[in-house]
């Protein structure tokens, strides 16, 4: 079952040692999500990370940095599924210099993850439970989401609201992971809150992926 960290998108202090402490934790699935920021910053973000665990990480934005770095994979957002010319150029420039990476995208609706025929790794679905810190609000009901996963091609990684406690009810709803952003980064202390989810993962008998 993967575990995957999401960033905050704005900046936090010290980060990038937060990521080792993480990587050295564990994780083995980042996604560099820096909307604001430009090619050279979120380059240098990386350079900041221990080369050894930049093939953990998954980049939302400037995606030729894949070429730059040894980097796990990209995604695709919303804006990158909507400028269909320039994103299957990109990809079909990656790929001819680097034919194996990750491709994962989001969804919202139940529907795209059926009707989607798209190749990706994985991808995400929101928003699963409700939140905490923000006003969203569970968009499916169990039952909806247990059909879906049965009948969807892809494999599935549930995200929102997502905390500790729901991991068993996300295995038996039929996810294959789950995507932490917000129960880390506004917490006091987010090396403890993963420590939490690895125990919870290891008391569950689930491995990591």
């Amino acid at each position: 079952m993967q575990l995957i960290v999401i960033s905050s998108p704005r900046t936090v202090v010290n980060e990038e040692n937060l990521f080792k402490v993480l990587f050295e934790n564990g994780l083995k699935t980042l996604h560099l999500r820096k909307p604001k920021y430009s090619t050279k910053r979120l380059s240098g973000l990386i350079e900041k990370i221990p080369e050894q665990y930049h093939n953990r990480i998954v980049i939302h934005t400037h995606h030729k940095l894949l070429l730059k770095y040894n980097l796990k994979g990209i995604h695709f957002t919303k804006k990158h599924k909507k400028r269909r010319f320039q994103t299957w150029f990109t990809l079909k420039l990656l790929k001819a210099r680097k034919p194996h990476f990750f491709i994962s995208t989001s969804y919202t609706k139940l529907g795209s993850v059926i009707e989607s025929v798209k190749n990706y790794s994985y991808v995400f679905l929101s928003p699963i439970f409700d939140s905490s810190t923000s006003k969203y609000q569970a968009g499916f009901t169990e039952h909806s989401l247990k059909g879906v996963l049965e009948k969807s091609p892809h494999r599935v990684i549930a995200r929102g609201g997502i905390e500790v406690g729901y991991i068993p009810k996300v295995l038996e709803i039929g996810f294959k992971g789950i995507a932490v952003r917000s129960d880390l980064w506004e917490a006091d202390d987010p090396i403890g809150i993963f420590i939490q989810y690895v125990e919870k993962f290891k008391e569950l008998g689930i491995e990591i992926e």
